[in-house]
This record gives structure tokens, C-alpha cells and sequence, in this order.
């Protein structure tokens, strides 16, 4: 399902990944791959690609949305020699994508054919003191491990937190479209964390995502829904994509 707001298209392919698009201008991808939800999925239409982090880093998910333009933009903390999965090295991928390493606020301009977008890096974790930290201060994902986007296509601003708490600092965005991770299982915001942080940060419309994956990812996503909605914000909702 393709859920449309005002030019701007978002499909969610599965896991992290979503397909950001407007009408007839530049293409953006979140997060391709892992858990084959690009199995057979070769578009490679994306004019940018961001990358959280490593359990998001996926070569080959990546070469399957790029085009042979694409800038690829990815955390500087991703490392695949640590990945135990079999990933690229990232100067492979530069030898045929314009790669950009990115810290935590970073800027990156693309410009292509049909229209620029922009793309802004932003601090994303788990807080060591948060609801996903354990009783010594250790989380999955610690300040540094990764990063969210911001992004800026069509008029429109996406807002792909990554794998994160509800951080209070996400509230300062000035967000369209919240692709809202709501997995939950001591990995991220679950979906009430991420239905208060909807209501804080106040988008246009929400999308989650990134839930029902595998089994420590189940989510209620009726139930997000059905939050967001009460406190009268638009929300999509596409259960089909989340066992993908």
C-alpha cells in the first residue's frame, strides 16, 4: 500500500525500510533490507539512500533501491567489518555511489534531475537512564551507535528516527511525516512511547513502521493507530508490509 499525502508518496517495503517519493521528483529510501523484505525488489530508483546504522547496514538491500546516480548516505559510526552478517565493504559501495559519511547533525544536499533533496542527521539512541537501559546504564543502541534523518523532499519533511527511544529533543523538529518506530521489545519506543512523541512533535501524518518483523518486534499496530488517532493526529496504517 502506498499511502499518499498531498504530492508525496510513502511505502512502507518492510522492516525499516520505506520508499519516499513526490510526484514526478527525487526518490529517497530509508534503510533497504534484511529479513528479505527486498527479496525480488529491484527498482533501483532512489536518487538518496540513508543508513542508520549497522543492524540496518544491508549492501545488497542497498544496491537493489539505488540508482546508478545515488548518493548514499551513512552513519559514520557503521562498520561493516563488525557486522556478522556478509555485507559489502562500504568502499565497495563507493566505487560505484557517491558514499557520504555522516556524524550526528549533518547536512547532505542532493541535487538530481527531478529536484534536490535534503537530508539532516539527528542524535538518536537508547538513553542509558531510559525504559529500554538496563540496571547498569547498558542499551542496545548507546549515544554514537547511530543516528535518525530528517528529510526534505517535495515541500515536505520526513522524519525517520532509526532505532531510538522517544528522545525528547524530537519534539524541535519541525516534521510533515513521522515514520514512527514502534516495535517496542526493549529496542526502541514502543507504540505508546511513540503515540506521546507523535503528540508532542505534532506531524501532518504518521506512519509506523519497523514492527511485527520477527517475534521481539510484535506490535500492536491497531492499537498505535488507534493512539495517534485519538489525539487527532492522521495516521496510515499498512499491516501488510509488517511481516514482509
Amino acid at each position: 500500500m502506498t499511502v499518499r499525502y498531498d504530492e508525496l508518496a510513502v511505502e512502507w517495503l518492510g522492516y525499516a525500510t520505506a520508499r519516499l517519493a513526490t510526484d514526478g521528483g527525487p526518490v529517497v529510501y530509508t534503510d533497504p533490507g534484511r529479513y528479505g523484505v527486498l527479496d525480488d525488489y529491484w527498482a533501483r530508483d532512489g536518487d538518496l539512500v540513508v543508513v542508520t546504522h549497522d543492524h540496518h547496514y544491508d549492501s545488497d538491500g542497498i544496491r537493489s533501491v539505488a540508482s546508478e546516480d545515488a548518493t548514499i548516505a551513512i552513519y559514520d559510526a557503521v562498520d561493516p567489518a563488525g557486522i556478522d552478517r556478509d555485507v559489502e565493504p562500504i568502499d565497495a559501495l563507493a566505487d560505484d555511489y557517491e558514499v557520504v559519511r555522516v556524524g550526528e547533525e549533518e547536512r547532505v544536499d542532493v541535487d538530481t534531475p527531478a529536484g534536490a533533496v535534503t537530508a539532516w542527521s539527528v542524535p538518536a539512541h537508547n538513553d542509558p537512564e531510559g525504559p529500554n537501559a538496563d540496571a547498569d546504564g547498558s542499551v542496545p543502541h548507546p549515544p554514537g551507535f547511530g543516528c535518525g534523518f530528517l528529510l526534505s523532499l517535495g515541500g515536505h519533511t520526513v522524519f525517520w528516527p532509526g532505532d531510538s527511544d522517544a528522545l525528547d529533543g524530537f519534539a524541535e523538529l519541525d516534521v510533515s511525516v513521522f515514520l514512527a518506530n514502534i516495535g517496542g521489545g526493549g529496542i526502541v519506543a514502543d507504540r505508546r512511547e511513540a503515540a506521546e512523541l507523535a503528540e508532542t512533535m505534532a506531524p501532518d501524518l504518521v506512519v509506523p513502521i519497523h514492527y511485527d518483523t520477527f517475534p521481539q518486534l510484535e506490535a500492536d499496530g491497531e492499537a498505535f493507530a488507534g493512539d495517534v488517532a485519538s489525539r487527532s493526529i492522521p495516521v496510515a496504517l499498512d499491516a501488510r508490509s509488517a511481516n514482509q
